[in-house]
């Protein structure tokens, strides 16, 4: 597979919530690509089915789907991003799922910064 990435960077130097900054989008641009991929649809609708996969109860129980295929690395960097200590506080969910998210968005975002586009793939294959 070709390099997605464009700067080179050390994932393992950045922070957590960096890499969650980064996963957030990621995670984002790949649903997106599933939903439109599955089916030609309104713009509107298109959003509302991003919506529902990309809050944050969604991800939380993405990551309970895909936590026993994770790698002793892979975990590590979940457990850093869910641990982060963020200043936001959550509206329309529990502290658990928003943590949760985080997690999984370190995890992506290191991932994808680490050129493993293919792992992030891999995870999310029928299971969005």
């Amino acid at each position: 597979m070709s390099r997605l990435t464009i700067y080179d960077c050390d994932p393992k130097q950045l922070s957590p919530l960096t890499l969650a900054f980064v996963g957030d989008g990621v995670f984002d641009l790949f649903i997106r690509e599933e939903i439109v991929c599955s089916a030609n649809r309104p713009v509107g609708e298109l959003n509302r089915l991003k919506v529902e996969r990309v809050r944050c109860e969604a991800q939380a129980r993405l990551f309970e789907a895909i936590e026993h295929e994770l790698t002793e690395e892979e975990t590590d960097i979940f457990r850093r991003g869910r641990n982060a200590h963020t200043s936001h506080t959550p509206k329309n969910a529990s502290a658990s799922d928003y943590h949760t998210a985080t997690g999984l968005e370190a995890l992506f975002g290191y991932l994808y910064l680490s050129d493993r586009a293919d792992r992030i793939r891999e995870l999310l294959k029928n299971r969005t």
